[in-house]
């Protein structure tokens, strides 16, 4: 009897030894990497060449366009309403962008500068009647320019279609808001309103396929 009772307790002591070794033998697998989530970008920042559509339209109130040097951003509003932003680059030292509020006096879609090597200006809209436009070009994320300001291509182009002549642009040091107050839409609503004549002898880089000098007699 205590026989039996051995030989059960050494069966069951080597099972058990067994199934230890076995569980010990098994590959452990490693734990899966814990994934990081990246962090979330600044609200309103956006990297080189890069813009933004908050709004796809049709928008129903006038466009106006806000630069800001200091940060190299533009911020598009339709009425009072922040509908689009994007990365800008205006004029280097030397050739820096002029701070002001601007009538849009001249659009053309493929203008070439006859100032700086005929280089391409892609949906150009002119500000000053002395070289500053509005145009698609190389976008840096700094000041680079000969005083123009630089929009990404794609940005420029729905822009162009969205903006008409007398439509306003504020270029200014930092200022940038969600949205416009009272007092800066009926700024822009004045600007737009007032006709501003071409001089008899243009300064600029005119290009005379799409310039054509008016003379009024009174």
């Amino acid at each position: 009897m205590l026989k039996k009772g051995f030989m059960s307790f050494a069966r069951s002591g080597l099972s058990s030894l067994f199934l230890l070794v076995g569980a010990l033998s098994l590959p452990v697998q490693a734990a899966a990497p814990v994934k990081r989530a990246r962090p979330a970008a600044k609200a309103g920042v956006l990297a080189p060449g890069g813009y933004r559509w908050l709004e796809e339209g049709p928008l129903d109130g006038p466009i106006h366009l806000v630069i800001s040097i200091d940060r190299q951003m533009a911020h598009v509003y339709s009425g009072d309403r922040l509908v689009g932003m994007a990365s800008v680059s205006t004029g280097m030292a030397g050739h820096s962008t002029p701070t002001g509020d601007y009538p849009i006096l001249q659009k053309n879609q493929w203008h070439r500068s006859n100032l700086y090597s005929n280089a391409p200006m892609p949906f150009m809209q002119r500000l000053t009647w002395d070289g500053i436009a509005l145009h698609a070009g190389h976008n840096p994320g700094y000041p680079a320019s000969h005083g123009c300001i630089r929009l990404p291509y794609a940005f420029a182009q729905k822009l162009f279609g969205m903006t008409s002549l007398g439509g306003l642009v504020t270029v200014t040091r930092d200022r940038l808001h969600p949205s416009l107050t009272i007092e800066q839409m009926a700024a822009a609503d004045s600007i737009a309103k007032v006709a501003a004549p071409a001089p008899a002898k243009p300064v600029l880089d005119i290009d005379p396929i799409i310039f054509v000098p008016r003379v009024s007699r009174r």
